[in-house]
Parts: C-alpha cells; sequence; structure tokens
C-alpha cells in the first residue's frame, strides 16, 4: 500500500492528494485543495483570448483583433487572468479550481497545459476538462476558463 502524503501548504490551501500518487506522474491538476480557514474564495468569470469588456449583444468587429491560434489565445487568457486575479488580490498560487472548456480538446490541450504548466510555475490546482461545441462569445474563440482563487483574508 502506498503512502499518502501530507497535504502541503501553498498560499491559502493545502494541496490534498490520496492513496495512488505518484510524484513521477506529469499532471495539470491534484485531486483536492482544501481552503484554510481565513481564506476569502474569489470566482472568476471565464477566462479567454477575446477583450475582457465588450458589449452585449456582442459587436462581432471587436473580436477581429484577438488571436485565432491557440497559443496566441492562451497567452490572452493568462495575461486577463492575471489581471483578474491581481485586483481580487491574489497571486498565481491561490488559484485552487479551473474548469477549462475547450471547442476541440484534442487540437489545443497540449498547447493550454504547457502554457498554463509555466504560467503557474510549478502549482497546480483542481481542474476539470471539457468539450463544448463553442463558447457563447464569439465562434472563433478555442477555450474559456472558469477560475476559482482563495484570497488571503
Amino acid at each position: 500500500m502506498s503512502q499518502i502524503p501530507e497535504p502541503r501548504r501553498v498560499g491559502n490551501a493545502d494541496i490534498i492528494h490520496h492513496e495512488g500518487f505518484d510524484d513521477s506522474i506529469v499532471s495539470p491538476f491534484v485531486p483536492a485543495i482544501r481552503t484554510v480557514s481565513n481564506a476569502r474564495l474569489v470566482f472568476i468569470s471565464g477566462v479567454t483570448g477575446a477583450p475582457v469588456y465588450h458589449d452585449h449583444p456582442h459587436v462581432p468587429e471587436v473580436f477581429d483583433s484577438m488571436p485565432t491560434d491557440a497559443a496566441g489565445q492562451v497567452r490572452n487568457a493568462f495575461e486577463h487572468l492575471d489581471q483578474a486575479l491581481i485586483a481580487a488580490g491574489c497571486r498565481r498560487h491561490d488559484v485552487v479550481n479551473m474548469i477549462r472548456f475547450f471547442t476541440d480538446v484534442e487540437a489545443d490541450q497540449d498547447v493550454v497545459n504547457a502554457h498554463q504548466a509555466e504560467w503557474f510555475g510549478g502549482h497546480i490546482p483542481t481542474s476539470t476538462t471539457v468539450q463544448v461545441t463553442r463558447l457563447a462569445t464569439d465562434r472563433r474563440l478555442r477555450f474559456e476558463f472558469h477560475v476559482v482563487a482563495a484570497a488571503p483574508a
């Protein structure tokens, strides 16, 4: 029977692993994160490669300047995530959960995983990845991330 590692404190949360954990496996998520009692949860609206502030109903021309490739969109998305985290008093290691919506997981997941790993710099949040038919903002968007962070009290 494998040894269950002790939780590891990162920022305002404990990283939780369970039986079967193998630190030689490369993974973009951890099984569980427990926030500390004085943390405040921050819920960040869907982050994409499109401009954060845009009209509703959507004006398609507003999105003409966004990149159409996965690498360009993921750079923009994580820049937007940085802006939201900083505005909420958080840092990258405060992210505890990501729900990732892809329009084509097979085509884009590896690009996103590589950028995400570099961006987090070793921190790994909990994560769920799903494929959807399209995203609401603009049909040229390839993915969208819903993020929850644990801000310091």
